[in-house]
Parts: structure tokens; C-alpha cells; sequence
């Protein structure tokens, strides 16, 4: 797939002011700070398109970018992060999952996993739940040139054997480094044959 524009649209403090659409939706979702408005940025090539930050928790409502006047990618809140008030984080939970539950025109959701770092429970429970609300979705492993290839794949593979453990099925894995072009082409096929399905 060829990016040729994208755009913001609009953010949402809850799922009731989503915007209409009947375009296809890819959304993303992961941990807090790990990578997901940078990939965003690398996807469509386009710098500063979705806000970056330093600081964990910056990505608090639901963000809408136009791709290509054809589809939409969609930035949902991070999970987990601690220094947020247990009233934040209920809240976010809440219109999070309303979105990925009733949201019509969602085509998949990519669940942002840190390659640096061992399996989390968190991210394990994450996944639990999406495969068991039946919602289509893909595991991208974020910041993978951050880390030496070796301990790299053995986080993976553990990962994805912890996740079997769990749950039926084969779910589609995916490394990606801001870095690597390749990885760029890589998802974007992936998405646009997960768009070709909704046609």
C-alpha cells in the first residue's frame, strides 16, 4: 500500500462522540509508552501527525486519522499506566472497550507489544480479552532495533508460547523498528488486505 495523504480528523472523549464513518478503521493499542504514536507517524510517513511524548499517558482520548480518503487509523489511549487515578484508568478501560466492542467498521486492532522486554501479565490479559470478545486483531512488537536480535526473539517466542497457552489460534506477529523500511511495507500490506476483506 502507497501512503499519498493523511490527516487528523478529530479526537473523542468517549465512544457516544465518535464520528460517524463508514470507512474501514485499523486501531492501535498497546501499553503506555510503547512506540504507538511513533508508529503511527512511520506508517503514514508523515512527521508530528500523531502527537509523540516523553512522558507515558500522553494519548487520552479516541484520535482519528484519515489515510488516503479511504480508511482510518485509530489511536486508542494506552493501557496500564500506573501514575494514572484508578478513576482515569476505569474511565479509559470503559470507552475503550465500548469502541472495539460496538465500533461497526473496525477491521482489526494491533496490539502494541515493547520487544525489549519480557512477557507481561498485562499485556498477556490484554490479549486474553480481545481474543475472547472474538475482535479481530495482529501483535506488532514495537522498538525492536532497541535491542540485540537474540534476546529480541526470545521475548517474542515467549510471548506468543505463553499466549497459546491461553488461547486458541495463531495470531498474525509482526517486529517493527521506526528505522526498518521494510517492517513499514510489511504492515501496510497487511492492512490493506485487511481492508480488502470489509469490500
Amino acid at each position: 500500500m502507497k501512503i499519498t495523504s493523511a490527516e487528523f480528523v478529530t479526537s473523542s472523549p468517549d465512544y457516544e462522540t465518535c464520528p460517524e464513518s463508514e470507512l474501514g478503521e485499523i486501531a492501535f493499542i498497546g501499553r503506555s509508552n510503547v512506540g504507538k504514536s511513533s508508529l503511527i507517524n512511520f506508517l503514514t510517513n508523515s512527521d508530528g501527525l500523531a502527537k509523540t511524548s516523553s512522558k507515558p499517558g500522553h494519548t487520552t482520548m479516541i484520535n482519528f486519522f484519515l489515510v488516503n480518503d479511504a480508511w482510518t487509523i485509530v489511536d486508542l489511549p494506552g493501557y496500564g499506566y500506573a501514575r494514572r487515578s484508578k478513576e482515569d484508568r476505569e474511565r479509559f478501560h470503559g470507552f475503550v472497550s465500548d469502541y472495539l466492542l460496538g465500533r461497526r467498521n473496525l477491521i482489526c486492532v494491533c496490539i502494541l507489544i515493547d520487544s525489549r522486554i519480557p512477557p507481561q501479565e498485562l499485556d498477556l490479559d490484554y490479549v486474553e480479552w480481545i481474543v475472547s470478545c472474538r475482535i479481530p486483531f495482529a501483535l506488532v512488537f514495537t522498538k525492536t532495533d532497541k535491542i540485540k536480535p537474540t534476546p529480541r526473539k526470545k521475548n517474542i517466542e515467549k510471548f506468543t508460547q505463553l499466549l497459546a497457552e491461553r488461547c486458541s489460534g495463531t495470531p498474525k506477529v509482526f517486529a517493527s523498528s521506526i528505522k526498518n523500511k521494510a517492517d513499514r511495507f510489511e504492515l501496510l500490506d497487511f492492512i490493506e488486505a485487511a481492508l480488502a476483506t470489509r469490500s
